[in-house]
C-alpha cells in the first residue's frame, strides 16, 4: 500500500507537507506548484487514504457494518436491508454492506476489510431464522443479530415469533370451520420449522381438534419438483384435510397445484394458509393466498435502532419516539437480549 512517505520521497518534500496537501489544508502554508506536484504523484501512485487512520482521528465513523449471508441478493429477505438503511439514515449513519453467500472464509476476509474502516458497530443478518455463533472478530464491538439468534445469548437478536406463526395460521383455519387441518412442513430441522410445527400442534389442542400424524408431511422443496407435488397430492387424497397450513408460500404453491389436480376448489373445498408473503409467489396465486408476512423490514429497522442505542446511548433515539413507533418499542426492549417479533396474518381469498 502506498504511504504518504512514498509520495514525500518522490516529490522531495516532507511528510507533513504531503499531509497538508492531501487533507486540503494548504492555504498560506504550501505553494500551488508544490500542491499540484504532490497531488499528481499521489494520483500516479494510486494513493488511497487510510480509512482506519481517519476514523481513529475522528473517533467515530458514523458507519455500520452490515454483514449478511445472502439477504442482499434475495427477493425474499431483501427488505431487511431496506429497513436497516432507513433507520440508519434517520440517525446519520450509512451502511457498509457485504454479502458472503454463506462462505465462512469469505466472511472472515470481508470482516478484515470492513474493520479497516472502523464501523461503529455491526449488523449480522441471516437469510432465514437460525441459531448462530457470531464471528470472533466482532467480540467487544457493538453487534446485533437480525433474523437469527446468538447461540450464547450474549448478542442482542431480532427474529420472527415462529411459534405464533404456526399458532395464528392454524387458528385461522380452525375459525373458518376446518376440522382436519394438515401441516405441510420442511424436512430441515431449522428453528422456523420446529417452532411453527409446535404452534400448529398447540393451536389444534386449543381449538379442541385431535392431532393426526397422517395430516403432517415434512418435505424438502428447494425447487418445485414432481416428487413434492406427488407427495402433496397423496397427503390430500389419503388424509382428506379441509384446511392446510404450509410452512411457506413456496409449499403453498405446490399444494395449490395438487388440490386443483384433485378437483378441489381452493377457498371453498379446501382452505390454505402460507407464510412469507413472497412477492413472486403470493400475489400471483389464484385465488389470492392468505399468508403470514414475515417482519423483514421491522427486523432490519429495529435491529439498527437497537445497535445505535448501544453505541450512542438510549438518548440517541429520543428524538424519534414521538413520530416513530419502532423507536419507542426498541427503548422498551433494551433489557432483552432476544426479541421475537409477532407476524401479521394477511387475509386474502384462500380460506373459506
Amino acid at each position: 500500500m502506498v504511504s504518504m512517505k512514498d509520495i514525500a520521497n518522490r516529490a522531495g518534500v516532507s511528510i507533513g507537507t504531503v499531509s497538508l496537501v492531501l487533507n486540503g489544508k494548504t492555504e498560506n502554508r504550501v505553494s500551488q506548484k508544490t500542491s499540484e506536484k504532490v497531488l499528481q504523484i499521489a494520483k500516479e501512485l494510486n494513493y488511497e487514504p487510510n480509512a482506519a487512520a481517519k476514523t481513529l482521528k475522528m473517533r467515530k465513523s458514523n458507519t455500520i457494518g452490515f454483514l449478511t449471508d445472502s439477504i442482499g441478493s434475495s427477493p425474499y429477505a431483501g427488505t431487511i436491508l431496506l429497513g436497516a438503511q432507513d433507520a440508519a439514515r434517520k440517525l446519520g449513519y450509512v451502511l457498509l454492506v457485504v454479502n458472503t453467500n454463506g462462505d465462512e472464509q469469505l466472511e472472515k476476509q470481508s470482516l478484515s476489510v470492513m474493520r479497516s474502516y472502523q464501523p461503529d458497530g455491526y449488523i449480522y443478518a441471516l437469510m432465514f431464522h437460525q441459531k448462530v455463533t457470531v464471528p470472533s472478530q466482532l467480540e467487544g464491538i457493538p453487534t446485533v443479530v437480525v433474523d437469527g439468534e446468538d447461540q450464547r445469548g450474549v448478542v442482542p437478536s431480532y427474529f420472527p415469533d415462529e411459534f405464533s406463526i404456526g399458532y395464528d395460521a392454524t387458528t385461522r383455519l380452525a375459525q373458518a370451520g376446518c376440522q382436519r387441518i394438515a401441516y405441510i412442513g420442511s424436512s430441515q430441522g431449522i428453528v422456523a420449522e420446529i417452532n411453527r410445527y409446535e404452534g400448529y400442534r398447540q393451536a389444534l389442542a386449543d381449538a379442541g381438534l385431535e392431532f393426526d400424524d397422517h395430516l403432517v408431511g415434512h418435505y424438502e422443496i428447494e425447487e418445485l419438483g414432481d416428487n413434492e407435488a406427488a407427495a402433496a397430492r397423496h397427503l390430500i387424497s389419503s388424509a382428506q384435510p379441509d384446511g392446510i397450513f404450509c410452512f411457506n408460500d413456496q409449499r403453498a404453491a405446490v399444494v395449490y397445484d395438487a388440490a386443483r389436480e384433485l378437483g378441489l376448489a381452493i377457498g371453498r373445498d379446501i382452505s390454505i394458509v402460507g407464510v412469507d408473503n413472497q412477492t413472486i409467489i403470493a400475489p400471483l396465486l389464484i385465488p389470492r393466498l392468505t399468508t403470514v408476512e414475515l417482519p423483514h423490514y421491522a427486523m432490519g429497522y429495529q435491529g439498527v435502532l437497537r445497535l445505535i442505542a448501544q453505541m450512542d446511548g438510549v438518548e440517541a433515539l429520543q428524538p424519534l419516539v414521538v413520530s416513530d413507533p419502532y423507536a419507542a418499542t426498541v427503548l422498551k426492549q433494551m433489557d432483552m437480549q432476544s426479541v421475537s417479533l409477532r407476524c401479521e396474518l394477511l387475509e386474502k381469498q384462500s380460506v373459506a
